[in-house]
């Protein structure tokens, strides 16, 4: 049985203006497709200042959104391979 190692690169951004944060996240396949999603976090006025925990937060639903990203384009991959409607892909 022969393996192949495939590798993904993820970036992730974020944007701060002391009260939100905002992410951009990009993951490139080995395919050339790119996948790109946004998160955001907002600090409650009673919130200490932890740039980190924004960061934190917005980064997961970025990346949130690019996991459901992904799920979306292999579901349709595994239809147009089948020629049918697959079971729903759940996380």
């Amino acid at each position: 049985m022969m393996h192949t190692a495939v590798g993904w690169h993820v970036e992730l951004e974020f944007l701060e203006d002391g009260r939100h944060t905002r992410a951009v996240a990009l993951v490139r396949l080995p395919d050339g497709t790119e996948v790109r999603a946004h998160g955001h976090a907002t600090r409650h006025d009673t919130d200490a200042d932890q740039p980190r925990t924004g960061e934190e937060i917005a980064g997961a639903r970025a990346l949130n959104e690019i996991a459901m990203q992904l799920l979306t384009k292999a579901h349709g991959e595994i239809d147009s391979a089948s020629g049918r409607t697959s079971h729903p892909i759940h996380v």
